[in-house]
């Protein structure tokens, strides 16, 4: 990680709503960043779902430095060790296993493993990793899923990602065990495609709001 971005003591507590977003023109990514920055979150979730994501990474890093920019959906060990190399701040896995807890780790990034189970919280927790990513949120349980682990499992903190909304981030924000909700509502493909940075950083702004 950056010395420019040691501001935080928690990946959780940067920003309420982590956007997550998947790029399909690297150009398109340093807009965006700078967009959401714009509306007060500084951080970007660049999803490596696409052939430009790696590259998309780089350009953010290096055209945005004042945004903290991470990679999405890393779901091998070569994937985290490429997003480290290209500059990526974080790291975000949909789920989480051993093998891939490891590689993470030795990046030296922050990362939040994604876990849907208590099974797992547990063996995250097992790995020396308190926060997490809770994936698929809603079709995992949800907010009801969170509140029933706050108490057994308190040591736990999520970022809760897939399903939550505009409207129900607020109420996944109130559990006491919720730093902050992914979202990908920021970022809709129509107004990236007309190239709507304004309404993009509109969206930022009752995001940004939320904490």
């Amino acid at each position: 990680m950056s010395s420019d971005h040691v501001f935080y003591d928690s990946l959780l507590d940067v920003v309420p709503v982590l956007p997550v977003v998947v790029v399909h023109r690297v150009e398109d990514a340093v807009d965006i960043a700078r967009a959401l920055a714009a509306g007060g979150l500084p951080a970007i979730e660049l999803t490596l779902r696409t052939p430009v994501a790696l590259d998309a990474i780089e350009a953010v890093a290096t055209a945005v430095p004042d945004v903290l920019v991470g990679a999405g959906t890393v779901v091998t060990p070569g994937q985290a060790k490429q997003a480290h190399d290209a500059g990526a701040q974080f790291l975000v896995s949909p789920g989480s296993t051993p093998t891939l807890l490891g590689a993470m780790r030795e990046t030296g990034l922050p990362f939040l493993p994604g876990v849907a189970t208590v099974s797992e919280v547990l063996a995250v927790l097992e790995s020396g990793q308190t926060e997490m990513k809770l994936f698929p949120a809603e079709a995992s349980g949800g907010r009801a899923f969170l509140s029933s682990v706050a108490s057994p499992v308190p040591a736990a903190r999520f970022c809760p990602t897939g399903g939550v909304t505009a409207a129900s981030a607020s109420d996944y924000l109130a559990l006491p065990n919720v730093g902050c909700v992914g979202g990908s509502w920021l970022t809709p493909g129509d107004l990236v495609a007309a190239r709507a940075w304004d309404a993009i950083t509109d969206l930022a702004e009752e995001a940004a709001a939320l904490g």
